[in-house]
């Protein structure tokens, strides 16, 4: 199978990727530089020059692939909304290509957009992006089913880990480092759902080789790590004190990310592995943080 990846260089699409070639697939990766594009014949896979946001980039590529796999998104959350809009617009633009050819277009969403007291399942659906604009993603997974598109829903959980990591817990890692102690807020009972990136590449590849009946699965092997245990190990490693805060000093500890460091979304990826034999193999997050892989 010939698979086109957005997001080709990124840490989670480069893993796809590996994944992929080590199957025997061959792949297509959507790169913007030429550096990237080194990458990913190194890895042996063919660099597709363009931009994720250019309709033709993405038609050209996709045009003779067997599938696509969406994975890029732009985490600047200074412009976040706006983000969040512009991956509807792909999507839409994915579907216009692939629309009645029966090709599947897997795309990314996150775990986060749904909350509850119990763990999520991959049959809840996201409040409108009105109330959480990262929803854009799946509304407009929905509308290109609605045009006759195989399309697959990706939920990646709060943290997916790794080395070369620079997302959530690299983050509250720098944080730490930053304000001399590691935090969490209140008492750090929140829960984060967590992957290793090599094991959510898996999923990826067995849902474009199986093509199940279920449209939405979760990329989740640890179903909720109270944030008050990935703070004590974020402290041992670093040898600084480990603090709960409220308020004000947990505003002034995580700053914009203080909405992050107090989510609470814990989700069960049950009905994933029964559909598609998915079973995580790589160390939890806690071990990789007690490994130093974070240090």
């Amino acid at each position: 199978m010939r698979v086109f990846v957005t997001g080709a260089s990124g840490f989670v699409g480069s893993a796809i990727i590996k994944q992929l070639l080590d199957a025997g697939h061959q792949v297509l990766g959507l790169v913007r530089s030429e550096q990237a594009a080194q990458t990913l014949a190194d890895m042996g896979a063919e660099a597709h020059r363009g931009d994720v946001n250019d309709p033709g980039s993405l038609e050209s590529g996709a045009a003779h692939c067997d599938a696509v796999i969406h994975t890029a998104f732009n985490h600047d959350f200074s412009r976040y909304k706006e983000n969040c809009e512009d991956d509807r617009k792909v999507i839409l633009s994915l579907g216009k290509i692939l629309a009645g050819s029966n090709r599947p277009l897997v795309i990314t969403s996150g775990v986060g957009l749904l909350h509850g007291a119990r763990p999520v399942t991959e049959e809840d659906v996201p409040a409108g992006s009105a109330t959480v604009p990262r929803a854009a993603t799946e509304e407009a997974a929905r509308a290109v089913v609605a045009q006759g598109v195989n399309t697959y829903i990706v939920r990646l959980p709060a943290t997916v880990h790794g080395e070369g990591d620079h997302g959530f817990i690299a983050m509250v890692v720098a944080m730490a480092k930053e304000n001399g102690v590691s935090a969490y807020i209140g008492e750090g009972g929140n829960r984060w759902p967590a992957v290793h990136r090599h094991d959510a590449a898996v999923l990826y590849r067995l849902i474009i080789e199986q093509q199940p009946e279920q449209r939405v699965y979760h990329a989740v092997a640890e179903e909720g790590i109270p944030f008050r245990q990935i703070a004590a190990a974020i402290g041992q490693q670093l040898q600084l004190p480990v603090a709960g805060k409220s308020g004000l000093e947990a505003e002034a500890h995580f700053t914009w990310f203080t909405h992050f460091a107090g989510m609470d979304c814990p989700a069960s990826a049950v009905k994933t592995q029964e559909a598609t034999g998915w079973k995580p193999e790589q160390p939890g997050l806690l071990a990789e943080l007690n490994a130093g892989v974070y240090r």
